[in-house]
């Protein structure tokens, strides 16, 4: 239903000029088929809701040694991932190693929609925490008790850093990169892929390096940066699995 219904509704505008700005090699009909997949990712991402507490003997996993060594060193750490092919895995594979994950996600404008989500997520988080002044402080919590946080980064803001993505510059939260350097902890790359139909690959990279020059207005920038380029590196790998509909750049 998404691969059918999903190009005709009017945020697919918003997918097609985003790719037409970051494929402009890519035909008409090349950038139309991610604008196809696209949707098709996304109507099965929302109908593996009402399975996540099961869906971890669908998902081949590379690195948890990662989650076990958060799960037992008394240090905190923080994992990002993206909205790529199913954003809700991370936190199913904490729960199954043991982890306490604290996903950070943004509250939904309807609280009836808020609350189904909260719900289903419940199958992995140990607590979930809404962005926002409060978030902010829940998150710097959790990290003071050397508890884990997961972070999609890739959302679109008004204000943030500006830092390249596909060759323009994208509002990027600093929160990550401000968090990291406070507390001089790990910082994970969590990549999902959707192999084929609900079978997926979940893989938990070793820490990205953490910049402790003592400038930390640089040090947020040369992190920021070497995330986006990591996440672009990966979309560019699976296109269609990206959510290609948020107002990721400027006008």
């Amino acid at each position: 239903m998404g691969r059918l219904l999903g190009p005709h509704l009017p945020s697919s505008e918003t997918a097609r000029k985003n790719l037409a700005a970051a494929f402009p090699e890519k035909s008409a009909a090349e950038r139309e088929e991610i604008v196809a997949g696209m949707w098709d990712n996304l109507g099965r991402t929302v109908s593996e809701y009402a399975h996540l507490s099961r869906i971890d003997r669908y998902v081949s996993f590379d690195g948890e040694e990662h989650l076990q060594a958060a799960r037992d060193n008394n240090t905190p750490h923080i994992f990002w991932a993206a909205h790529l092919a199913n954003w809700e895995i991370p936190p199913v594979f904490a729960k199954k190693t043991g982890l306490d994950m604290y996903p950070v996600y943004r509250r939904p404008n309807n609280p009836g929609v808020d609350g189904l989500l909260r719900h289903a997520r419940g199958a992995g988080a140990a607590g979930l925490i809404a962005k926002g002044a409060g978030g902010a402080r829940e998150m710097l919590a959790v990290l003071k008790k050397n508890g884990a946080l997961g972070i999609l980064i890739d959302q679109k803001l008004s204000e943030g850093v500006p830092i390249p993505f596909f060759g323009r510059d994208a509002m990027t939260a600093p929160a990550l990169a401000h968090f990291a350097l406070r507390f001089a902890c790990p910082v994970h790359p969590v990549r999902i892929e959707r192999l084929k139909g609900c079978r997926f690959k979940m893989t938990v990279y070793p820490a990205l390096d953490v910049p402790l020059s003592g400038d930390r207005e640089r040090d947020t920038r040369v992190m920021l940066t070497e995330i986006n380029r990591v996440l672009e590196g990966w979309i560019r790998e699976h296109p269609e699995q990206w959510l290609w509909i948020h107002r990721r750049w400027p006008d």
